[in-house]
């Protein structure tokens, strides 16, 4: 075995004097510690300590919110340049919103559902009536609904020339309506004629219990959205309007309900039924015996009128009833089958255009689209 070269092997000699200061250190554990602390002092009593009194107290609050101010006014600088982007961002978006609505409904006349949505939210006017605006909101709720039936139910297309002109007919309806309901509501207006939302109900409660939209809330939602695209709150909005242009009907109408009146005075007075009806009647039926007998769901016979009968004993007559089209006296001669043998007094009540043609000629409508 070969023994190693231990003269090539030079070994360190240890450095004697630092390994002497390391002891004397751990020897000397408190003095380190006081030398520590000394230092520390000195370091702190550099750092003078500001000497707060009453009247000095307004300086020293304002050197520190100095120096906070800096962190603060930048945060409500970018609050304050937030709040200036998103305003001109929303600006812009309304803008652009106003700009396609007023080109797609007055150049192009568009009834798209995203339109109709628009004129939902901005009220575009379609004409102006006497200084009042007409929506042109309202003119397309009254024009898709048309659509929607003929679409739906008579399948007919308005992209063919047929179509064309049929559409061109039902906006023309759809305009013409939008505008009398104006010179209505004038009239209603004028002569205190409402309608409150009971008399809606029971309307609706009429129609339903004689089965003539379904009988179920269910059938009667899904009658008018499967053929008029309409919701419930879309056919009491129509409802309404259309029980208001009855109701100034009636009111207007003084000559009708003094003839009613007249008739109903001779029957009480126990005036031969048949005879009063051939003096007072527009019906010129014998007696004013209808023609058939009369079940609840008979669309020949307003629903009201029906309501009224079955609601009479055999032998009795009613009150005036007022349809809106007419005023109607019944009398209830017997019940066969479920079926009414009845007469009825028919005083027809003058057209809705015998009192808005004279408004209209002293007030021109004035209308935004050509159609």
């Amino acid at each position: 075995m070969k023994k190693p070269n231990l003269k090539k092997i030079k070994l360190k000699k240890p450095d004697l004097k630092q390994g002497i200061q390391h002891v004397k250190k751990l020897r000397n554990p408190i003095k380190n510690v006081k030398a520590y602390r000394t230092n520390r002092t000195n370091v702190t009593a550099k750092a003078v300590v500001p000497f707060i009194t009453n009247e000095t107290v307004a300086e020293h609050r304002e050197e520190v919110l100095k120096g906070a101010r800096k962190y603060i006014y930048p945060l409500q600088h970018s609050k304050h340049k937030i709040v200036v982007i998103s305003s001109s961002i929303f600006a812009t978006m309304v803008v652009g919103l106003f700009a396609y609505g007023a080109v797609s409904l007055y150049k192009l006349q568009s009834t798209s559902t995203f339109v109709y949505r628009i004129t939902q939210v901005v009220p575009f006017p379609v004409a102006r009536v006497h200084g009042n605006m007409v929506s042109y909101e309202s003119y397309l709720f009254e024009l898709r609904h048309y659509m929607h039936y003929y679409e739906t139910q008579q399948k007919l297309s308005f992209q063919t020339k047929e179509g064309k002109q049929q559409l061109q007919a039902y906006k023309q309806r759809a305009l013409q309506t939008v505008i009398d309901d104006a010179y209505v509501k004038q009239l209603a207006e004028k002569n205190k004629v409402s309608v409150t939302n009971r008399e809606v109900d029971q309307e609706i409660a009429i129609v339903k219990a004689q089965n003539r939209l379904g009988t179920s809330d269910q059938v009667f939602e899904d009658v008018l959205r499967d053929f008029w695209g309409w919701s419930l709150n879309d056919f009491k909005r129509s409802l309404r309007q259309q029980l208001l242009a009855r109701k100034v009907v009636s009111k207007l109408d003084t000559a009708a309900h003094t003839k009613a009146t007249a008739a109903l005075a001779e029957l009480n007075s126990g005036a031969v039924f048949g005879d009063v009806a051939k003096k007072y009647s527009n019906d010129t039926a014998a007696n004013g015996d209808y023609a058939s007998l009369i079940d609840r769901s008979n669309r020949d016979v307003d629903a009201r009128v029906t309501a009224a009968l079955f609601a009479l004993k055999p032998g009795q007559t009613s009150g005036i009833i007022d349809t809106g089209y007419s005023l109607e006296i019944v009398k209830l001669t017997g019940i066969e089958g479920g079926k009414a043998h009845a007469s009825h007094i028919q005083i027809n009540l003058k057209n809705l255009k015998d009192f808005l043609d004279p408004i209209k000629a002293k007030q021109k409508a004035h209308r935004y689209i050509k159609v």
